[in-house]
């Protein structure tokens, strides 16, 4: 078994970042003797001036993750037609990742000293136990019917997305926590406050 750092630019960061995904899928990827194989063990990093180590994963077969209609990720900018490296996740960190301190890259894949890559999965704190937790959109909708508000609802949900919709996430048990999040960072929403 191997082990590999996989680098992801900007743009598939904010994707991973703001939608649940079991696997990451990259294309346009060199199928050269230093690609990686089924079962070898990846740190995805993101950042380019300052690489962090995001997740971990593992390289799954051919095709283990592949849309069952055969299409490319939507939420992968660079998506194209050839067949992907599928890394499926088995640790995800992108709200507290950690420094990829010792690592040099010399492309989007480049393999990583068994050691290292130790050290590094080590440094990226475990998920903290799941929690049930509320999380709602409220928007204020004119229409005729409450059917005709649901479909507004799900068409301005498509069309502005967690880009301009804030969602509101609280602690099943303290309602009262309630925080709003846009771009899956938390951002405050009171007026007042810009003052």
């Amino acid at each position: 078994m191997a082990h590999w750092a996989v680098v992801i630019g900007d743009e598939r960061f904010e994707a991973e970042r703001l939608f649940h995904h079991d696997a990451l899928q990259l294309t346009g990827l060199d199928a050269g003797p230093r690609h990686p194989r089924p079962g070898d063990e990846v740190l995805v990093v993101a950042g380019a001036r300052t690489p962090v180590v995001v997740a971990l994963g593992r390289v799954a077969p051919p095709g283990a993750a592949r849309d069952p209609e055969d299409t490319p990720d939507p939420d992968d900018p660079e998506a194209d037609d050839a067949a992907p490296l599928t890394i499926a996740y088995t640790r995800r960190n992108f709200d507290t990742p950690a420094p990829a301190d010792g690592l040099t890259f010399d492309g989007p894949v480049t393999p990583v000293d068994p050691t290292d890559y130790r050290r590094l999965a080590d440094a990226l704190a475990p998920a903290a136990a799941p929690r049930t937790w509320f999380v709602s959109v409220d928007l204020p909708i004119e229409a005729d019917s409450p059917a005709e508000a649901v479909r507004h609802f799900w068409s301005y949900v498509m069309e502005l997305g967690p880009r301009e919709l804030p969602a509101f996430v609280s602690p099943a048990d303290d309602e009262l926590a309630m925080q709003a999040y846009v771009l899956g960072e938390q951002t405050n929403l009171d007026p007042e406050d810009e003052d």
